[in-house]
């Protein structure tokens, strides 16, 4: 009872007590009621507004923004417009079905050119004793060109002007594709502009390509002012900043995706719209560089091996890749050419950074490049003499 009653004087009854024992100006249940008022309120106007900078998100988490999202209940997540979910729910359809097998599945070999094909006899031995393997598709968008080879004559499709670094380029490739999907055989579709080469024997391309389940899609990040900073926010909704990709426009790609981008208006009309030559501010976008790229790695990243199998030597940093003469074609170039494992790509900001990555063809690490350019015409003769011994260099 004493204990009970000194306890009771101690906090109720006993000025001298109150005054010996010093207390804050807020009782305890106060503090309680302040802190969770001030961190529900912030709480709550992180999801009402959402931070817009790193800085805000470090408030609530030192992991920045992509930890506050996660956090943060699904409402925050952007619901898509009616065209994103129609074209959507279209791709993921067609994703998913099973390829149809061919019983005599070929590949598509696209040339993009503005007339004349000055490696067509190099091609012509590429293709020999091959019949009923591949299929040959020619857009000439300036002139129709004068062939020397059986296999290029009656190819050409109803052509259009293709202007550089204009959406007409993709129009261009658009319009092989949907030729070539006309023949259900076309398993693989292969672009190949006029100054592409074969680096390799047509069996070696043919079982490389058939037997991976993957399109080679070039794709990768570039902060850079030629990479992200030609994204403009016009392209929201359906394209953030943070998909944007870029990437060679010399692909293989397999039916299934060569399907979907027929299929695709939504995405293909966002860069008709708006990456183009002369935007505002100054810059300039190119379609045929982030189109594809984005696009797959929105919709389809795991279906890309994100490099691309036709080689290009960017090593100059002008606006135009190396172009190889007639001195420069040896076995020495060709077998360096053949024998590289990894795929490189560098930023365009002020830090140049290089991204090495293996080639992995089905989880093994295989040579990277099946086609290269850009060879100059004069460099044909010397191309026909060296065929036979440098696309039998065995492969690692």
């Amino acid at each position: 009872m004493k204990s009970t009653q000194g306890w009771r004087m101690g906090t109720k009854e006993s000025p001298m007590l109150l005054m010996a024992r010093p207390r804050s100006h807020l009782k305890k249940p106060t503090w309680i009621i302040v802190l969770v008022s001030l961190v529900s309120f912030f709480v709550i106007c992180s999801y009402i507004y959402p931070p817009q900078n790193f800085a805000a998100c470090y408030i609530f988490s030192y992991n920045g923004c992509e930890a506050l999202q996660n956090w943060l209940p699904p409402a925050l997540t952007r619901g898509l417009t009616d065209d994103e979910f129609a074209s959507r729910v279209v791709i993921k359809d067609l994703l998913s079905r099973p390829s149809v097998i061919s019983l005599n599945p070929k590949i598509a070999f696209l040339f993009l050119t503005p007339g004349a094909l000055p490696f067509e006899k190099l091609w012509d031995k590429f293709f020999q004793g091959n019949e009923g393997r591949f299929s040959v598709y020619v857009h000439a968008s300036k002139d129709k060109p004068v062939h020397f080879s059986r296999y290029f004559v009656n190819r050409e499709i109803r052509s259009d002007t293709v202007e550089w670094g204009k959406i007409s380029m993709v129009d261009a490739e658009r319009r092989l594709l949907a030729n070539a999907l006309k023949d259900p055989d076309n398993q693989q579709f292969v672009l190949l502009s006029d100054s592409c080469i074969p680096l390799r024997s047509f069996d070696f391309v043919y079982d490389y390509l058939m037997q991976t389940n993957v399109s080679f899609v070039d794709c990768y990040e570039d902060p850079g002012p030629h990479g992200t900073g030609r994204y403009i926010k016009y392209m929201l909704p359906e394209v953030e900043k943070k998909d944007f990709r870029k990437g060679s426009q010399w692909f293989t790609m397999k039916r299934q995706h060569a399907i979907i981008i027929m299929a695709d208006s939504l995405y293909f009309r966002k860069f008709r719209e708006h990456c183009k030559p002369g935007m505002e501010g100054g810059r300039n976008c190119y379609s045929d560089e982030h189109y594809l790229p984005t696009f797959f790695y929105m919709l389809d990243p795991g279906g890309i091996a994100n490099w691309s199998v036709t080689h290009v030597d960017w090593s100059e940093f002008k606006w135009h890749p190396k172009s190889y003469k007639s001195q420069d074609v040896t076995m020495e170039l060709l077998r360096n050419i053949t024998s590289i494992a990894e795929s490189l790509h560098v930023t365009s900001d002020k830090k140049r950074q290089s991204r090495i990555t293996p080639c992995l063809w089905n989880g093994v690490e295989r040579p990277c490049f099946l086609f290269a350019r850009k060879f100059l015409p004069e460099t044909l003769n010397k191309l026909l003499r060296l065929f036979p011994n440098y696309t039998s260099i065995e492969a690692d």
